[in-house]
């Protein structure tokens, strides 16, 4: 998914120095982004207090939505670097095309994982016949220095294997859970998990204390930690937690984002993941001048343009605004 915002401000992230070593309770409140005609998503991450939660770096959280009688999600071949995307879905269904010449449609909790490497561009997009509703989360995972100039590739998992437990079923989206791993590739020590709760459902999650973590509501009510968290927000934890207090209100629905806190400071801007002005400038006149990200065959309409680069030079900073 695509940052479309035509003001995009450069997002300065990473580095330890601004990780919280201890047990927080900090609620992140949504942005609201217009994606295209009919779709609108919460931006969570990067966010004014909080840049990344180990080596995610961008959270968009969307629906549920009717689209019966829209379009649904319509996002133009646009480029990628530096990252991989995760596509996750609730409900409904995305058409996924990429310059490599994937074509695949993800359904309900499936995992879509792109890895940009070098460059890669892609289209997603609701199929022309589709569900009535669309509810899900589009989100980057930071690829380290060691392997960011790695050769693009598209991964689609159908069966992601879980942790249950009476009220709770877990499905570990990448990295490790309570010793169950997925098969997507990761870069970083890092978890993503979708959690059902049953109403009434109270458990103790295992974390692994080293790691940073966050909590992002789906749909109902859940108290993690004692705080009560809805749809569409996020609670970020900190470091330092060897299990979470989690209860459910009503049935719901949640995503666990965690990893080892990210070394390197970054320069997020637009669809880029960079560590240098220079870096990003050219990412941004390879693309609209047609080289190297590839093309993406079979959307019907061209692609993004990008936007214009902002006047004040781009540094790379750490975690927290």
């Amino acid at each position: 998914m695509s940052n479309l915002d035509r003001e995009a401000a450069p997002s300065l992230c990473g580095g330890r120095g601004f990780v919280v070593a201890e047990p927080v309770r900090e609620l992140l409140s949504p942005r609201r982004v217009k994606l295209g005609e009919s779709t609108e998503v919460r931006r969570l991450l990067p966010n004014l207090g909080r840049r990344m939660i180990g080596a995610w770096a961008f959270v968009d959280q969307y629906g549920p939505d009717d689209i019966a009688d829209e379009p649904g999600m319509q996002v133009p071949p646009h480029p990628h670097m530096g990252l991989q995307t995760v596509s996750w879905l609730h409900e409904g269904e995305v058409l996924h095309r990429d310059s490599t010449g994937s074509l695949q449609t993800i359904r309900p909790r499936e995992l879509g994982l792109m890895t940009s490497g070098r460059a890669i561009s892609h289209s997603e997009e609701s199929p022309k016949s589709h569900g009535r509703f669309l509810h899900g989360a589009q989100l980057w995972v930071a690829l380290p220095d060691s392997d960011r100039y790695a050769d693009p590739k598209f991964e689609h998992h159908p069966e992601l294997p879980k942790v249950t437990a009476p009220g709770f079923d877990a499905t570990v989206i990448l990295g490790n859970l309570d010793g169950t791993a997925s098969p997507g590739t990761t870069y970083t020590p890092i978890v993503g998990a979708d959690i059902s709760l049953a109403a009434g459902a109270e458990t103790r999650l295992p974390l692994v204390p080293d790691f940073e973590y966050g909590v992002l509501s789906m749909s109902g009510e859940v108290h993690v930690d004692g705080v009560p968290v809805l749809p569409g927000s996020m609670l970020y934890l900190g470091c330092g937690r060897t299990e979470l207090p989690l209860r459910a209100a009503s049935d719901a629905g949640i995503m666990l984002l965690g990893g080892e806190p990210f070394a390197e400071e970054l320069i997020m801007w637009w669809n880029f993941v960079g560590r240098t002005q220079e870096e990003i400038e050219q990412a941004r006149e390879d693309w609209m001048t047609g080289t190297r990200f590839g093309e993406v065959k079979g959307y019907d309409g061209g692609p993004l343009a990008a936007p214009t680069l902002p006047s004040t030079p781009l540094k790379p900073r750490g975690r927290t605004r």
